[in-house]
């Protein structure tokens, strides 16, 4: 695998990376904010509220397990990155350099543009 092939599969991993992480981000927001709404409902009753909130409660319990298996996930595969990135820049030194040598005269390109 070449310098540039390597960057591309870690820029999509990153991207990956990024959406799960703010997927996980929201999905945190909509479980508090479920809880929220239980915690209202609370002191209310009702047959049918009763059994809407027993509901609510079991899919919160599985949202949960899904989440801490998903953050789970995502650090198992953060760390199997960087392990792999600092495999690549002790074999590779020099390319690892050029690699970041380009990024950075990238970014300072696009910076310069925006002034």
């Amino acid at each position: 695998m070449n310098t540039t092939e390597l960057a591309r599969e870690m820029s999509a991993e990153a991207q990956a990376e990024v959406s799960k992480e703010q997927l996980m981000a929201d999905f945190r927001v909509v479980v508090n904010d479920a809880e929220a709404l239980l915690k209202a409902t609370a002191n209310q009753t009702g047959d049918k509220l009763a059994a809407a909130r027993a509901k609510v409660e079991e899919s919160l319990q599985v949202a949960r397990a899904r989440l801490a298996e998903a953050q789970s996930a995502v650090v198992a595969k953060t760390k199997a990155a960087a392990k792999a990135t600092d495999a690549y820049v002790h074999e590779n030194p020099w390319n690892a350099v050029g690699i970041a040598a380009a990024v950075g005269l990238l970014v300072g390109i696009l910076i310069g543009r925006r002034h």
